[in-house]
């Protein structure tokens, strides 16, 4: 079980360890900087830990660390080619003009672990890359910026396209499956040589009713599989919940969900596909939680009935909204964590039916992730 949490926010990393049955803040890094992603990898004897920060002007850095957080060195940042002169600024199928620089580290993933030094990097703009030397080094994936689908992308709730969800096929980890605000879930087969669209049954209704079912449109908040049972997939879409029982092949849209179908975060245990949590919420320009009650909805029987987790949860003029990487559950699937915009921290150590809250006064919540302490 793991008993170390990173929690990035608005303004630092917090690494809380449970210690004689205790959660308790053990470590700070990056104090007063805007940490928006962390994410560690688990392969090897000392697997390097990453930070994601945003200096607003200064840009976007990255920073890793190899001794679980004491000290940290910045790496080399995802950098996109040069738009060649006299070529006019890309525009995205909204009309918006797309930066020709780094806006956002927005995801990051490590490969398998036949693949040592791995690690992919989803950006805002819509830009996926690799790196081969633990970040040392980054190659921007030609193959998918350059797929003449990509136009048709847009922002959703950000100015510009980005690469949110990353999942690396356990079964074969030259298998790469992204998600993508506004594009859709898009497939390689082969390392990332090759791409293809795969949101078949996602719906749009932001769109016009004859462009609804447009795969390469579409706004999944986050996509998740199961590790143990790879085929099938979980996708909080801007529309809905959307399940995926034939590796993406086809999407099925779970309704019916009360208090919402709307949300940003998913998770599905390490060990059962049927099985996902989801945090509510209220649509579009309202986004805070339906009736100041937040709420964790789970399912154990692939979408068909939802239990209501209350438990521990503030349920009066609460207005905790859950990011899409601020929810996450641990591989043994019975311990959960989630950090709000409001700068609470709740976990669960009973799949979700109490809660109990480690901090109320944190910055916001970017990201919150599980990590086992290391030897």
């Amino acid at each position: 079980m793991s008993d170390r949490m990173h929690v990035a926010t608005r303004k630092g990393l917090f690494t809380f360890d449970r210690i004689d049955e205790n959660w308790s803040i053990t470590q700070t890094n990056f104090l007063s900087d805007n940490c928006t992603l962390v994410h560690g990898d688990t392969r090897g004897d000392r697997p390097p830990l990453y930070c994601a920060l945003d200096h607003g002007h200064f840009g976007a850095k990255l920073h890793r660390s190899r001794d679980e957080g004491e000290t940290w060195d910045e790496i080399g940042i995802p950098v996109f080619p040069p738009r060649p002169e006299g070529e006019a600024p890309e525009i995205d199928s909204m009309g918006k003009t797309i930066p020709d620089s780094l806006q956002l580290v927005w995801a990051l993933q490590c490969g398998g672990v036949d693949q040592p030094g791995r690690i992919w990097c989803g950006t805002i703009p819509g830009g996926l890359f690799k790196s081969d030397d633990d970040g040392d080094t980054w190659e921007l994936v030609r193959s998918l910026w350059d797929h003449p689908d990509r136009k048709q992308w847009f922002g959703g709730g950000t100015d510009w396209p980005g690469i949110h969800s990353i999942c690396i096929d356990p079964r074969n980890s030259r298998r790469i499956i992204v998600g993508v605000s506004c594009g859709g879930v898009w497939i390689s087969e082969d390392d990332g040589e090759t791409w293809s669209c795969h949101a078949k049954g996602m719906r749009a209704e932001y769109m016009p009713p004859e462009r609804e079912f447009d795969q390469r449109i579409q706004d999944p908040h986050c996509v998740v599989q199961c590790p143990s049972q790879p085929e099938k997939f979980w996708a909080q879409h801007h529309n809905g919940v959307f399940r995926s029982v034939d590796d993406c092949a086809t999407w099925i849209e779970i309704k019916n969900i009360s208090p919402s179908t709307f949300g940003f975060p998913v998770v599905v245990h390490p060990d059962d596909g049927e099985t996902a949590w989801l945090v509510p919420g209220i649509s579009d320009e309202k986004r805070i939680p339906v009736d100041g009650q937040v709420v964790v909805t789970r399912t154990r029987d692939g979408g068909q009935n939802f239990d209501q987790l209350r438990e521990g949860l503030p349920q009066d003029h609460a207005y905790d909204l859950v990011f899409r990487h601020s929810l996450d559950i641990d591989e043994t699937g019975d311990r959960l964590a989630m950090g709000s915009t409001t700068g609470s921290v709740w976990i669960s150590e009973d799949q979700g039916d109490s809660w109990t809250c480690l901090k109320h006064h944190l910055p916001p919540v970017y990201a919150v992730r599980f990590l086992k302490p290391q030897a």
